[in-house]
């Protein structure tokens, strides 16, 4: 008998946690394992007595469903995905719908979305964020693939997201094939950048101004008061509060190497590809991997001398300038995100709602925060929006947070601590800012070894020029000019 309205394929953490949240939403769901016996487990234990069937093979399973049907796949990305989608094409017919609400990487949505259109099925590729509380609680939904399923997901989807104050779900249609998973691969990398820079703000903290944990907690506990609210800052103050069963700091015993597993790693690349300066997070990734060599690191602190003497610092100005700097940086990071969004809107044809990213960011996810409502408030204003920084309140911001920005990092660079998420943040503002940047001369040098020509200020943009700088390099210019 065709029952359940959804099933759920993978009964790990996030999978279980999922089905639990689309049952208390008054949905029948049926749920499948490769390892059959974890379904019965399920059934046994935490699905006792709750509106769920399961089933012990994928015939089954299809069988269970009503029409279209609708089968989310929460598995390991990569091979696995699209091993389980071969294995299902058999038992679907046309209208069927397969979601992966995994990590995956956004070509291979892309790929899946084409292949299962193809076959008359639609596939939708989803980003979910918010861990295993988020997905059993409401977590940030980020759907994209065949735009025909939306109407068939919408509800549930809605139901089980994270709402917000005024009830509105962090859950909206994102675009067409890849969408979703790329603004979820990017939700990921500003997640990296927020990461990193609370890390240097703790670094600077502890090191450069002798704050203890204690202290430190109440720090974090009075930014998360302010402009900084974020599920980020709170869990940090937390973590520093947090003592083990000898009263012990856990944050103190935790060793310094800092594990990734791929998401900004890809953020970075796809900025790359588009030619798009995500500075912020390149360095957030980059010092992840710099954490890893730890044995280095240890080597070359023996050898390696910094700064011996540290300047002296007003406590409570620094503390104050290093929260200005946070935000501040926190900006650029979100702006050059958004950037990259654009530029891959217009690269692979999708019609993106920035603010309506902005609001599906804004609960359930990791980088949920009160700043994100101000991003939704930019883009409405102004849909077309080039760039965040240049948004009235943002532009304020950033121009009332600079002598904080530059005395912090100033600080920082005669302390010897590293702060590259928030230096880099600052050059790309500094740099974005600049009418005029040393390219030329970069350009000069392009010709003048490769005759890779330059445009010129004095003709239309559009008309390349080579000079035969030695006398010797004749006339032939390179065509392979790139901006």
């Amino acid at each position: 008998m065709s029952q359940a309205d959804i099933a759920v394929v993978g009964l790990a953490v996030m999978g279980e946690n999922l089905a639990l949240n689309m049952e208390s939403k008054g949905f029948t769901v049926a749920v499948f394992n490769r390892t059959v016996e974890k379904v019965d487990q399920f059934l046994a234990g935490r699905a006792k007595g709750k509106n769920f069937v399961g089933a012990h093979s994928l015939p089954e399973l299809a069988a269970q469903l009503k029409r279209p049907r609708k089968i989310m796949l929460m598995v390991k990305a990569g091979r696995p995905v699209d091993d389980f989608i071969e294995a299902l094409i058999p038992h679907l017919e046309p209208g069927d719908m397969i979601i992966d609400g995994g990590n995956s990487h956004f070509p291979d949505t892309r790929r899946r979305t084409k292949y299962l259109e193809e076959k008359g099925l639609l596939y939708i590729g989803t980003g979910v964020s918010g861990g295993e509380e988020g997905a059993l609680k409401g977590p940030s939904i980020m759907p994209g693939g065949s735009t025909q399923a939306w109407p068939h997901v919408k509800d549930i989807f809605q139901k089980i997201a994270a709402k917000v104050d005024d009830g509105s779900p962090c859950c909206d249609w994102v675009g067409e094939d890849g969408a979703g998973h790329f603004v979820k691969m990017v939700h990921n990398g500003i997640e990296y950048g927020d990461m990193q820079m609370i890390c240097e703000a703790y670094h600077l903290m502890r090191v450069g101004l002798g704050l203890s944990n204690d202290e430190m907690h109440e720090v974090f506990a009075e930014w998360n008061r302010g402009e900084l609210d974020s599920y980020l800052i709170e869990i940090t103050r937390d973590i520093l509060a947090y003592r083990d069963e000898h009263g012990d700091a856990v944050v103190d015993k935790i060793l310094d190497t800092a594990g990734q597993k791929g998401t900004g790693k890809w953020t970075a690349i796809e900025a790359l590809n588009l030619g798009q300066p995500l500075t912020l997070i390149g360095e957030a990734v980059f010092s992840r991997c710099l954490s890893a060599l730890k044995d280095e690191r240890v080597a070359a602190s023996k050898q390696l001398i910094g700064r011996t003497q540290a300047p002296r610092l007003d406590r409570d100005h620094a503390i104050d300038d290093l929260r200005q700097a946070l935000y501040a940086s926190k900006i650029v990071s979100y702006a050059q995100g958004y950037q990259l969004m654009r530029a891959a809107a217009a690269e692979y044809g999708w019609n993106l709602n920035y603010g309506g990213v902005a609001l599906m960011w804004r609960g359930g996810c990791i980088i949920r925060s009160a700043f994100l409502g101000k991003i939704k408030e930019a883009f409405d204003a102004q849909p077309g929006l080039t760039n965040l920084l240049l948004d009235p309140f943002f532009k304020q911001a950033t121009d009332a947070a600079q002598p904080a920005w530059r005395r912090t990092l100033t600080r920082a660079i005669e302390l010897g601590i590293p702060m590259p998420a928030m230096t880099s943040a600052l050059a790309f503002f500094d740099g974005y800012r600049s009418a005029w940047l040393p390219a030329n001369l970069l350009q000069a040098q392009r010709d003048y070894f490769g005759a890779h020509t330059y445009e010129r200020t004095d003709r239309p943009r559009g008309q390349y020029f080579h000079t035969n700088w030695t006398g010797e390099g004749g006339d032939t210019a390179s065509t392979a000019y790139v901006v």
